[in-house]
C-alpha cells in the first residue's frame, strides 16, 4: 500500500482524476456516492481543493422534500445537457428550511466537476461519469453519524430518509459499480479499486483529522 504521510494531500488521486478522458462534453464528471452521513461532503471539499478548486455540485441542492430521489429529470435538463454541449449550466438550489428552490446559479464547464450525494452513482448518471467513488462507511454507522450531526429536531426527517434511501439503493445500487472505494481512517483517507475499477494499486493518504462532517 502506497503511503504519503509527510504531505497530507489527496493530490495523487486528484492527478489520476484529472488525467481521465472527458465524460460529459469537455467535463470529467466524478461521482461521490455513499450512505447519508458517510462523509461525502467533507471528502468532496478536500478533493476539490486538491484539484485546484474544482466545482462541487451537491445533490442535496437538487433534491427536495417532495423528491428525495426524484430529481433525475431536473438534473438532466438543468445540468447534464448544458454541460454536455459545452455550455454553462443554470440551476436553482433547494432551500431545505424555506422548502423552495432559491435563486438561480451558474455552473461553468470545468475540467473536473465533482457531484456528491446519495445517488450520485445511480443508473441514469453512470453513463456520464468519468469515475464513480463510493464512501466505504457502513450504512448503520453512516446514519448514526448523520442523526448525531443533525440533532433531535430532525429525527423525524431521518426516519423518512432512512426508508427512502434503503428503497433507492435496493432498486438502484451504486456500490457494485464503483470504480474506487474510499475509506476513512484515523489519519485521513485510503482508496482502492472497486468492482467497476480497472486499476489495482491501493493508496493511502493522511488528510486533516479524517473526521466526517456530512
Amino acid at each position: 500500500m502506497e503511503s504519503h504521510p509527510s504531505h497530507p494531500s489527496l493530490k495523487p488521486l486528484a492527478r489520476e482524476l484529472a488525467a481521465l478522458p472527458c465524460s460529459l462534453g469537455p467535463v470529467r464528471l466524478v461521482g461521490i456516492d455513499g450512505h447519508a452521513g458517510s462523509g461525502k461532503s467533507t471528502f468532496a471539499a478536500r478533493l476539490a481543493e486538491a484539484l485546484g478548486g474544482a466545482p462541487v455540485l451537491h445533490l442535496d441542492d437538487v433534491a427536495s422534500h417532495e423528491e428525495l430521489f426524484g430529481w433525475e429529470e431536473r438534473l438532466r435538463s438543468q445540468v447534464l445537457e448544458p454541460l454536455a454541449g459545452g455550455r454553462p449550466a443554470h440551476w436553482a438550489p433547494y432551500d431545505w428550511v424555506e422548502r423552495r428552490f432559491g435563486p438561480e446559479r451558474v455552473l461553468e464547464p470545468a475540467p473536473v466537476l465533482l457531484v456528491e450525494g446519495v445517488g450520485a452513482g445511480r443508473r441514469a448518471l453512470r453513463p456520464h461519469l468519468a469515475r464513480l467513488l463510493w464512501m466505504e462507511t457502513p450504512r448503520a454507522e453512516s446514519w448514526l453519524r448523520g442523526r448525531r450531526r443533525d440533532g433531535r429536531e430532525l429525527s423525524g426527517f431521518w426516519d423518512g430518509w432512512e426508508r427512502a434511501e434503503h428503497a433507492h439503493f435496493s432498486r438502484d445500487p451504486s456500490r457494485p459499480f464503483a470504480d474506487t472505494l474510499v475509506r476513512q481512517s484515523g489519519t485521513g483517507y485510503e482508496w482502492t479499486s472497486g468492482a467497476g475499477g480497472t486499476t489495482g494499486t491501493p493508496a493511502s493518504v493522511t488528510d486533516g483529522d479524517g473526521l466526517p462532517r456530512a
